[in-house]
């Protein structure tokens, strides 16, 4: 096949930072040890995690500070430059400090080392170079070096910062797995997001109360449902008992499917059409759990339950798609 040389300059960019990261993924096969001692030293810190660096590194630098700090790990990013110019003060003695640089030779990032050593934080170095100043300096040295950037001109970081991200993820899903830290711990560090929500809402943050839920007893005729229904808002009418436990069901869909029928009707009762036992959900489950349910049952309304069992209010799909959770 012959493909266009833009096409093909693409699929060359693509095969050499896929294997700058196959390269990467032989060396931590190999020697696990320092990228072990960089996850240790972490993990025992009790002070945060600074990232630092300049130029491509530092932007690749704000995205790991990031992963971590949304990952379990505290950590934010400094500029290497700005560190320079008072930014030192927020390094404590608790920190660990990953210092990012391909080479290795940043003038900024050595300017602040002697700072940082003085302070008595940890110093993790991430370059592409074992022999560079900033790799010496380091306590722990993570070698990222790759055979060719995916650059025509061999200039351009691509490879090497492909490279510096993929082991800056690693370093944040170890930790991660070190932590524990589970779908919940994440979904509160994001809870704006569609996960934060999926995790952290309860049916009882969503639905609709007790008071606003259509509801009548097994002797109310047909047509006082009706009204209770279409004032209702819900397309359904829960049919309770004494207790106020919700024994039956009766929805828009089936009142259509009645009158299709062609039988008489008009002197039905709420307990002579209902159906029974309808789906319920308990009120602390989560809302996702109801979005669920909802889907496999192919339902638009479901009932939400005490622990006792009691109605304690209702769940149409709308409710849930205005909180976002489908």
């Amino acid at each position: 096949m012959t493909f266009d040389p833009l096409a093909e300059r693409a699929i060359a960019t693509l095969t050499l930072e896929i294997a700058a990261l196959e390269s990467l993924r032989t060396r931590l096969s190999l020697n696990p040890q320092p990228f072990l001692a960089a996850v240790r030293t972490i993990l025992s810190a009790t002070g945060r995690v600074i990232v630092t660096g300049v130029g491509k590194s530092g932007h690749i630098g704000r995205k790991i500070a990031a992963t971590l700090a949304s990952t379990g790990t505290p950590a934010y990013f400094v500029h290497a430059a700005e560190a320079a110019h008072g930014d030192l003060g927020m390094i404590t003695p608790a920190d660990v400090v990953i210092a990012l640089s391909y080479s290795g030779q940043s003038d900024e990032l050595l300017t602040i080392l002697p700072a940082i050593k003085r302070y008595g934080a940890h110093l993790i170095a991430i370059t592409g170079n074992v022999e560079s100043p900033l790799a010496r300096a380091a306590e722990i040295h993570l070698d990222i070096a790759v055979a060719q950037e995916a650059c025509p001109h061999n200039l351009a970081p691509t490879a090497s910062t492909t490279a510096m991200v993929a082991l800056g993820d690693a370093l944040a899903m170890a930790l991660l797995e070190a932590r524990g830290f589970g779908p919940e711990d994440f979904a509160r560090m994001h809870p704006a997001g569609a996960l934060g929500r999926k995790l952290l809402l309860r049916v009882s943050d969503v639905m609709r109360p007790r008071p606003q839920s259509p509801t009548a007893i097994a002797t109310t005729p047909i047509l006082q449902v009706i009204l209770t229904m279409t004032r209702g808002g819900m397309g359904m009418v829960i049919l309770i008992d004494a207790e106020d436990r919700p024994i039956g069901i009766f929805t828009d869909g089936d009142l259509r499917r009645l009158i299709e029928r062609g039988e008489p009707w008009q002197h039905l009762t709420l307990g002579q059409i209902a159906h029974a036992p309808p789906k319920t959900i308990a009120a602390h489950q989560l809302a996702a759990e109801a979005a669920r349910l909802m889907e496999t049952h192919r339902i638009n309304q479901l009932i939400v339950v005490d622990e006792e069992g009691r109605l304690a209010g209702a769940l149409h799909t709308h409710d849930l798609m205005h909180a976002k959770v489908i």
